[in-house]
């Protein structure tokens, strides 16, 4: 009598929610039961069920990512199973497109798909069928079930309750509501007294490094813990447009009552609001640069890599006005933030034309636009060396007398093609050019299209 062969079956489980699995007995343990005695059922066969445990307890049927479907996998994939058995076709996956892949393994590895309740093969084009149209079924109900959550969302704001996530400064979660924390409510009242008697979010930032005074620390429901960063402007400038500070709820653009208690009232609230409201324009007209900012977009804070950007500052007394070139982040953060701070505008403008103006007498730099003007334009090519560095030489002789002539724009997308950016260090000032940026203006100018022969001819 010939002997039945061994197949091997390995159970998946899979709950969505962590909500009952502490239980001595709960929804993973039912489903890996069922799948037992449907696999003891077919023992004549040589059906056998696997020792190793593949539950996922708590993790969505939309993803892939999850622990024990990996190992399933890792078992596949090392030729150790030959039948998935599962209770219902939704715990493997939800997702029509995530179940094909899977599919494409189990074929792979002639691995077969049984599920107890929805009997199909996956091996025939029948069966196949038939997966597709209960996986669909799944999808739709898995996308009904994330629009019943929203809409639920949505009314649970509505009336004012708190959905989760990180608890806004001055407030703690309890019992999945927020309650007042007095030490940071107190701190948060402070930040809207000095906003109001400051009007600078940097100086409230300043104000609150020197107190040692950190963003929010919070324990997620995981019990995960999350530390409070370094506050800077924008933190602040939360706070201070955060309507849970009245006792609302904000759900898309619209307040609600809340249910947790207000920090701030109402006259404090309006007194921040009328001076952020007007600070756009304030900060227009203290920034407003009188002195062309030539160099906008190409210049970087050597010492934190920030992007620093054209401001300037009026001596009223004097009727005078300076322009800089000011760190970005030394603007949010405050003037500790970076070393360099800023750079007088007229000072850094005149260092780049300088460096500029030498590096085209260079003869190294000659020699180098030379070659790349022959590997670019045929003229050229035909041209001895020395006829080719002449052109060159005599083409970055105009640069003096044509740069004068140019308008701000044409100067600002002269220095765009010749400069990829300009470095701002302790130790002074560094430009890195384009690859074959110069070699292109010469090109241009060449044939009568450039910016510098076409303002000459201006």
């Amino acid at each position: 009598m010939n002997a039945v062969p061994r197949i091997r079956c390995a159970i998946y489980t899979r709950k969505s929610s962590e909500e009952g699995l502490e239980m001595e007995f709960n929804s993973l343990d039912a489903q890996r039961e069922a799948c037992e005695a449907y696999i003891l059922s077919q023992k004549a066969s040589g059906w056998t069920a696997l020792p190793t445990r593949h539950d996922d307890g708590g993790f969505s049927g939309g993803t892939l990512e999850r622990p024990a479907l990996k190992r399933l996998l890792s078992d596949i994939e090392n030729g150790q199973v030959d039948i998935v058995v599962v209770y219902k076709i939704d715990r493997l996956s939800r997702s029509l497109m995530d179940f094909t892949k899977l599919v494409e393994v189990f074929d792979r590895h002639n691995v077969t798909f049984v599920s107890i309740t929805q009997s199909f093969n996956t091996t025939t084009s029948m069966g196949r069928l038939t997966l597709n149209i209960l996986l669909s079924f799944a999808q739709f109900e898995r996308e009904v079930i994330g629009e019943r959550i929203r809409d639920k969302f949505a009314a649970s704001r509505k009336r004012g309750m708190w959905m989760g996530g990180c608890p806004p400064y001055g407030y703690d979660v309890d019992n999945r509501k927020l309650v007042v924390n007095a030490w940071e409510a107190k701190i948060v009242r402070g930040i809207f007294e000095a906003f109001v008697r400051t009007g600078s979010n940097l100086e409230v930032v300043r104000e609150l490094r020197a107190a040692n005074v950190t963003a929010k620390s919070w324990k997620t429901l995981a019990g995960r813990e999350r530390q409070g960063r370094s506050i800077d402007a924008q933190y602040v400038h939360r706070i201070l447009t955060n309507r849970v500070y009245l006792g609302e709820a904000v759900h898309k653009g619209k307040s609600y009552p809340g249910e947790h208690k207000a920090i701030i009232d109402l006259p404090i609230w309006e007194d921040a609001h009328r001076i952020l409201a007007c600070a756009p324009q304030v900060r227009r007209n203290l920034t407003r640069n009188r002195h062309p900012a030539l160099l906008r977009g190409l210049v970087r804070c050597g010492c934190c890599g920030s992007a620093m950007t054209p401001s300037s500052s009026t001596i009223r007394a004097r009727g005078q006005s300076y322009s800089y070139y000011v760190c970005i982040k030394a603007l949010r953060e405050g003037r500790e933030a970076c070393a360099i701070r800023s750079m007088p505008a007229g000072e850094l403008e005149a260092a780049v034309l300088f460096q500029i103006q030498s590096a085209f007498k260079a003869p190294e730099l000659i020699a180098m636009t030379g070659k790349y003007l022959a590997a670019k334009d045929e003229q050229a090519a035909a041209m001895k060396i020395g006829e080719r560095e002449t052109l060159v030489r005599n083409e970055l002789k105009n640069f003096d007398a044509l740069w004068s002539q140019l308008f701000l724009l044409e100067q600002r997308k002269l220095l765009a093609e010749l400069l990829d950016h300009i470095e701002v260090a302790e130790d002074g000032v560094k430009l890195h050019l384009k690859k074959n940026g110069l070699t292109r203006l010469i090109m241009e100018a060449e044939h009568g299209t450039g910016n510098l022969r076409h303002s000459s001819a201006a």
